[in-house]
């Protein structure tokens, strides 16, 4: 079974090839349910926001397919309500990723929809900075099915002064996730290094909300371990090489560097840079890089010293229902290509709890709000879960990889220990 940055499972005994093809209509026009009458309830929007433009684009792709699945495997309709789904793209052409001023175009556009009642993003967590202010002013429920930066939801080690008050103008929380936050992420990569036997480290991040985040819930659990921090640094993604920044960290002796950020921050790059300058070094990166949009096109010498965490475990590791899924992804989509991207599964439960959320809910936006972040002991395809508070998953696991063949190839499941 061939995941986007999940493939290669050594324990599966067959092959089993999952497509990736946009289906429902265009991505600018929005989609019906399913094909459903509109029903007692009447009708209600939710909108998709997530970068389908550059690196990011085959991900963006398959988290929407699973959106789209878990509105017709519900008929189209969320109780009583017939819901029309509409995807956006956070990203621009001259970016090649998500773009600020596109992302809060998207948000205001959902804002202003009288309709609308749920917002499915962002993707990354530095665009939810961003979004999040303005659904939260407009009293709409947002869900993001990737965001893992603490400070989104919680104050603490990788949050910033402000952080998470600043994103919550009304005082009311109506942002969540159903990914584990990065104080867990940060955990796992401890628990990793010490697994794979390091020493030293090197931390780095891209600038961003998120690569700054995740480096500070990595740092803390990394001495707990025993791991020296040779030294800490910023990498810009828009250099054209990094030989200089990789020669400053062979310096320090460190026999490990931590690659905080995002891939279409120039991660290949980067990752080719510091094997060049140390061969012998594993790097690691969070789910930022977990995909194989960064481990396509890195030398095999490169990839042996690649080691990732991602919030994705191996589908026979998932509850029956998770398995259940990829076997449903695969009978609705085109099979012409061989992956599925991991965040697919996601996209399709961010869907599925959104849509029980409204069938309680309806067009009260205060009503849907509320519904989702009264989830207790929801059985999903991830795992049994509840919503807290400030709107964060009780899920914990996160599955270790290492790349081979350009894919990533899955190790175990890591339940680090949370101080």
């Amino acid at each position: 079974m061939n995941i986007r940055g999940l493939a290669a499972w050594s324990c599966l005994t067959a092959v089993m090839a999952f497509g990736v093809a946009a289906c429902g209509g265009d991505d600018d026009e929005p989609e019906g349910g399913g094909g459903a009458t509109e029903g007692g309830g009447g009708s209600v929007n939710v909108y998709s926001s997530l970068p389908l433009q550059g690196a990011s684009r085959p991900q963006s792709e398959d988290v929407q397919n699973g959106i789209r699945l878990a509105l017709k495997q519900k008929g189209g309709k969320c109780g009583d309500w017939t819901v029309t789904y509409e995807p956006l793209d956070d990203a621009t052409a001259s970016a090649g990723q998500w773009e600020p001023g596109q992302t809060s175009a998207n948000a205001r556009k959902v804002a202003q929809d009288d309709k609308a009642v749920a917002y499915i993003g962002e993707f990354n967590s530095g665009a939810s900075a961003i979004s999040i202010p303005i659904t939260n002013e407009a009293g709409i429920l947002q869900v993001s099915p990737a965001n893992t930066a603490l400070g989104l939801t919680k104050a603490g080690a990788g949050a910033t002064p402000g952080e998470p008050d600043k994103y919550y103008p009304t005082g009311e929380r109506n942002y969540a996730r159903i990914v584990p936050v990065d104080i867990i992420q940060g955990a796992a990569q401890a628990q990793y290094m010490k697994d794979e036997g390091v020493t030293s480290v090197y931390l780095l991040d891209d600038t961003q909300v998120y690569g700054k985040g995740v480096v500070a819930n990595t740092k803390t659990p990394t001495e707990e371990q025993g791991i020296t921090i040779a030294g800490e640094d910023s990498w810009d993604g828009k250099a054209s090489n990094y030989r200089a920044l990789a020669a400053k960290i062979k310096d320090s002796g460190a026999d490990a560097v931590f690659m905080g950020g995002i891939l279409q921050n120039n991660g290949p790059q980067l990752a080719k840079d510091l094997n060049a300058a140390m061969p012998d070094a594993k790097l690691f990166g969070p789910d930022g890089m977990a995909d194989t949009e960064f481990t396509k096109d890195l030398p095999a010498k490169v990839q042996a010293q690649v080691y990732l965490t991602v919030p994705v475990v191996a589908p026979e590791e998932l509850p029956p229902s998770g398995q259940q899924f990829y076997k449903d992804y695969e009978a609705e989509f085109d099979e012409s290509q061989e992956e599925i991207a991991p965040y697919a599964v996601y996209g399709y439960e961010a869907m599925a709890a959104v849509c029980d959320a409204i069938a309680q809910g309806g067009d009260d936006r205060a009503a849907v709000i509320e519904a989702f972040f009264s989830t207790k002991d929801r059985e999903s395809p991830l795992g049994t879960y509840s919503i807290d508070a400030d709107g964060d998953t009780t899920l914990t696991d996160y599955g270790s990889y290492t790349v081979e063949g350009g894919d990533l190839v899955f190790n175990k499941v890591i339940q680090a220990p949370v101080s």
